[in-house]
């Protein structure tokens, strides 16, 4: 048995940075995340969500690698073929624009260095700077199948992305068409819905006059872009409206412009907004550019791909937009067209790259027909073939599949998969093949033009849990791993990718991508708010690594919560998931000190028909929260796994159990010894812990095994380990009754101490009254954990006068007052307490009398100082019922 070190004398303190680089190099070594395969079992696969090339760790990334590593881990434990294969995305735009900054740096452009010698750039900064993502994953444990790793822009990937295109272009699903896009001005490229991030701002809405033809009325329309008036070719009214029927099949006069532009009529304008017209500029809004196509209307473009108005803005050619909206509002002004200016605040696009505001624009783009796509994907949901965790969003996907609208999948960018269309300069055929052309099939020209823009990044990813398997070609993972098992990420990302994987997986293997999609929710701060840098309350998961380790990290963004739901994560959370590993480390070295020679023999089974209640009670509640958790972990319930494991653990082992154990090793030397069943108990909590906080759990593991007798046949690491199965046989209601009875009494003992302040080093008498036998040792630990001297009474004595009494179950306990405290004493002590709370509460309540005080000051103040005042005359009335009790 290989393992991680010696047995050797484990620290007092836990140190995760200590542990968790060595172990994860141990488990390197022993090469136990690469999986064999084997036929005769059913495989368990994660396809690792591809980080960006460019990005660092952050905190939604750590909770999908956490989720995903821990059903990896469990699956892994269970003896099946698992494999966790991790890879990352090329990430154009994000990429592009990183590498261009780094050049401005220097002066230089990508157009002063051409596209080869730019995507050279590129690749030299990815071989450099790429493999960080995948160092930070190590750091959190994530326990991957590097050997297998993917980049989206490798050859196989890049092998399916162009089988891919070409088989749908040559179906008929991928064609050139006008439609309006996000394009941002400053990158000079159409973005996806997902690229463009939405922020509330304030600004303005005009209101303007458009005349009739004939001048005899007019209609006003409201805009919060006056500047895209100059590419308007209509004005829309709701043909149920009473106000503007009359306007509908008339002409108006464009303001500034003065081109005559038609009046029709569409039930897509909101009768409720703005002034119930709406201008129509179908080249720059896409609600616009639909009315458009509804009416024929014709597309005018007055912005330049780098934001400057085209020269179908007349005068205003040349100027950037915002130069053009201040000069044609003065323009407006002028014609007395401006009939007001009202503060309007609404939500603004903006590129997630350079922050620019989008301007949606019509461009010629390569798009992807959807619907004959949807229709498989949709049904893999709606018949159970594809199950979505929490199930409330089939729904929302089905919603989205349902009005699914054509995908643009061309970027303005050089850096990513060039799409393989080539145009002969000849005779404009074009040519779409799955190897580069030499020349013309149609009339043998070898003048070829190859289209100079490359594909969405989400057409890529898209692919994943196929082109990382090898598809297109036949390989032996692809027919043992697809289709994956489940696929982990953001319930944001359901449209953008997870949804394109399942069409796209049916559509090239014609089977699903993977059985089950668990989505997660966003990470919050303490206070239910985004984390962002520019609020500044973003946690850096290396940070939160380096101080609490990444056991804690994992169980802080995991424990207690469900699929679907937003979190929040805090520093007291932080604080008390750290405190469970240091619970952890100081119970096990506790147990480990216990071991010396053979003490622990027998551990693998350690009840016998001699074994006392309490041994019965620890290895009934070990196996019941064995079963709890196989059932959490199978209904993909991870949050609620955890809190079982976390309050068996803390709340019977460590704060029970250990303690019983250390009474009999002390003070019932006849006994049956509690050291075997302390180790069955620890090592089977430490495997069952151990897909949640893998670091801390291998370096206790491996030492508590070292030390045990009759380590034969372990294997070399906790985690190719079998995971704990529960046995029902080894349920003891008895115990478990009993040892209810025995921990209640002791927290009732403990509450009524601490409530009357008594001495932790005083014993107070406690008389029982029941027919119950709590035994021997239920005494000792009642008398030992209580810090009582325990009497035992028939249920049917007389009930003793001046004391507390409680009742546990059917059990009474009286405590004599006299035991307690000096009556005499405490009297004095709380007078004297009153006599200051009353000086307190006088002075206070004097200060909210005077009126100057009340009027001037700061009304938080005047409020801190009533709540103040209200909690001192509560803690006043509770001391006078104090004394009226002892009195």
């Amino acid at each position: 048995m290989t393992k991680t070190g010696s047995r050797r004398e484990i620290p007092k303190a836990y140190d995760p940075q200590a542990v968790e680089q060595r172990i994860y190099q141990f488990w390197m070594d022993g090469g136990y995340f690469t999986p064999e395969i084997d036929k005769a079992k059913q495989p368990f696969t994660v396809i690792m969500p591809p980080p960006n090339v460019t990005g660092e760790l952050h905190m939604g990334h750590a909770l999908t690698t956490a989720l995903e590593d821990m059903m990896v881990r469990w699956h892994r434990m269970q003896g099946e073929p698992t494999l966790f294969l991790p890879g990352s995305d090329h990430a154009g735009i994000a990429t592009q624009v990183v590498v261009e900054r780094m050049l401005a740096a220097d002066g230089v452009s990508r157009h002063d260095l051409g596209r080869e010698k730019f995507v050279e750039r590129v690749w030299q900064w990815v071989d450099q700077y790429g493999n960080r993502i995948y160092e930070q994953l190590r750091r959190l444990g994530a326990s991957c199948d590097w050997s297998r790793a993917a980049f989206t822009l490798n050859e196989g990937p890049s092998k399916a992305v162009r089988t891919t295109f070409v088989n749908l272009y040559k179906k008929g699903l991928i064609y050139r068409g006008e439609r309006i896009t996000n394009w941002c001005p400053h990158c000079r490229t159409a973005l996806s819905d997902l690229e463009v991030k939405y922020r509330e701002e304030d600004a303005s809405l005009y209101h303007i006059r458009y005349k009739l033809e004939d001048g005899s009325d007019a209609l006003v329309v409201a805009t919060t872009r006056p500047e895209t008036l100059l590419g308007d070719t209509a004005v829309a009214v709701n043909p149920e409206d009473g106000r503007y029927k009359r306007f509908i099949g008339k002409n108006v006069v464009l303001p500034v412009l003065k081109r005559l532009i038609p009046v029709v009529g569409d039930e897509a304008v909101e009768l409720e907004f703005g002034t119930g017209a709406l201008k129509v500029t179908p080249g720059h809004d896409p609600t616009d550019f639909e009315i458009g196509q509804r009416h024929n209307l014709p597309i005018i473009n007055i912005m330049e791909l780098d934001g400057t108005m085209t020269a179908e803005a007349g005068p205003y050619q040349g100027q950037t937009m915002a130069d053009a909206r201040k000069n044609i509002v003065e323009q407006l002004e002028r014609d007395g067209l401006l009939v007001e200016v009202e503060p309007y605040h609404h939500s603004v696009g903006h590129c997630d790259r350079s922050d620019d505001v989008v301007e949606p624009i019509v461009t010629l783009q390569w798009y992807v027909s959807m619907a004959s796509l949807a229709k498989p994907a949709r049904d893999a949901v709606a018949n159970g073939d594809t199950r979505i965790i929490p199930e409330r969003f089939a729904k929302v996907y089905f919603n989205w599949m349902d009005n699914i609208r054509d995908w643009c999948i061309s970027r303005q960018l050089w850096w990513g998969h060039r799409i393989p269309v080539w145009y002969c300069e000849d005779c404009d055929e074009i040519i779409v093949e799955y190897e580069d052309p030499e020349a013309c099939p149609k009339c043998g020209s070898k003048g070829l033009r190859r289209d100079d823009d490359v594909l969405d990044t989400w057409f890529s990813s898209g692919l994943w849990t196929h082109s990382t398997l090898g598809w297109p070609e036949d390989t032996e993972d692809l027919r043992y791993f697809y289709p994956t098992s489940v696929i982990e990420t953001g319930y944001d990302i359901l449209f953008f990718w997870v949804a394109r994987m399942v069409m796209l997986g049916m559509e090239n293997l014609g089977d699903i991508p993977f059985h089950t999609i668990y989505l997660h929710g966003l990470i919050q701060d303490e206070y239910g708010e985004k984390m962002s840098k520019v609020k500044g309350n973003v946690l850096n998961p290396l940070d939160v690594i380096s101080e609490y380790g990444a056991d804690a990290l994992r169980f802080s963004l995991t424990v207690g919560t469900a699929p679907g739901n937003d979190s929040r994560l805090s520093t007291a959370r932080l604080q008390a998931s750290r405190n469970f590993t240091n619970k952890l480390w100081n119970a096990s070295r506790y147990v480990m000190s216990t071991i010396d020679g053979d003490s622990a023999a027998g551990w693998r089974s350690p009840l016998t028909k001699a074994s006392p209640l309490e041994d019965r009670w620890i290895i009934s509640r070990l196996n019941r929260t064995i079963d709890g958790v196989q059932r959490a972990l199978e209904g993909f319930r991870l949050g609620d796994a955890q809190e079982q494991i976390e309050d068996f653990l803390w709340g019977n082992y460590c704060d029970w159990y250990i303690e019983m154990a250390k009474v009999r090793l002390r003070d019932l030397p006849d006994t049956p010894s509690p050291i075997p069943v302390l180790a069955h108990v620890l090592e089977s909590t430490l495997r069952l812990l151990h897909p949640f906080m893998p670091f801390i759990t291998e370096e206790l593991w491996q030492n508590l095994v070292s030390r045990l007798p009759d380590d034969r046949d372990l294997p070399e690491s906790i985690m190719i380990a079998p995971y704990p199965q529960a046995d029902a046989s080894l349920h003891d209601p008895r115990s478990e009754e009993w040892a209810s009875l025995v921990m209640g009494l002791v927290k009732g003992i403990r509450n009524v101490r601490a409530e009357r302040k008594v001495a932790p080093s005083r014993k107070v008498t406690a008389i029982l009254f029941d027919d119950h036998d709590i035994g021997p040792a239920g005494q000792a630990f009642l008398e030992t954990l209580a810090r009582c001297s325990l009497q035992l009474r028939p249920a049917d004595a007389p009930r003793p006068e001046d004391s507390v009494m409680l009742v546990v179950e059917s059990t009474e306990v009286f405590l004599p007052v006299s035991g307690l405290f000096d009556v005499g004493a405490e009297r004095e002590r709380l007078l004297k307490e009153t006599e200051e709370l009353k000086g307190r509460i006088d002075k206070i309540r004097a200060r909210l009398e005077n009126a100057d005080f009340s009027s001037k000051a700061p009304r938080e103040v005047v409020e801190k100082e009533r709540v103040r005042l209200a909690q001192w005359q509560e803690q006043a009335d509770r001391i006078r019922e104090r004394i009226a009790e002892l009195d």
